[in-house]
């Protein structure tokens, strides 16, 4: 049973997020992008989990005991990762941008911190071009300044960024 909803509503999400192994998982896969093979899942969350490389056998094939039987048929159903019970191949699907939402750090303007880089990285890339072709306006300013003022943004929100971060870690503590 899959749910075909467009978003899966936060209840669902912050479950699936409440078991490590799923959200080692799942992060993984964003990691690595494509098809992985269970093995390779279950080798990459179990040296996670033990902190060597490569873990144990017996951490090893409990983690591929627990994804195979558990985690993956969950995230499947759900429509989060498209998995091959038959093959053992589990890749991504589109409801793992929902759940992603919540694997991130989020900025102040409900966007992640991903998400804002990338627009000022598309948005830099605009001006700094238009420039270049003297557009109207946008070529009055020399490209070499709009190139120095977006990377002067970029390194104010970075600071921004490493701020929140830092102050973050100081009240968990």
């Amino acid at each position: 049973m899959q749910i075909r909803s467009e978003t899966l509503p936060e209840t669902v999400i912050h479950d699936l997020l409440s078991n490590s192994r799923r959200k080692n998982a799942l992060r993984e896969l964003r990691t690595r992008g494509g098809t992985v093979t269970v093995r390779e899942l279950s080798e990459a969350i179990a040296a996670a989990e033990t902190g060597t490389s490569p873990a144990p056998a017996c951490v090893r094939e409990s983690v591929y005991a627990s994804l195979h039987q558990t985690h993956l048929p969950r995230l499947h159903e759900l429509g989060v990762v498209e998995y091959d019970r038959t093959r053992k191949e589990v890749r991504t699907c589109r409801g793992a941008r929902d759940v992603g939402r919540y694997m991130e750090v989020i900025s102040g303007y409900g966007v992640t911190w991903t998400e804002l880089y990338q627009v000022l990285g598309v948005v830099t890339l605009l001006v700094v071009l238009a420039a270049q072709l003297d557009a109207p306006l946008i070529s009055a300013i020399d490209p070499i300044l709009w190139t120095s003022g977006s990377l002067a943004v970029f390194a104010a929100v970075t600071v921004v960024q490493l701020w929140r971060a830092f102050r973050i870690s100081t009240l968990l503590q």
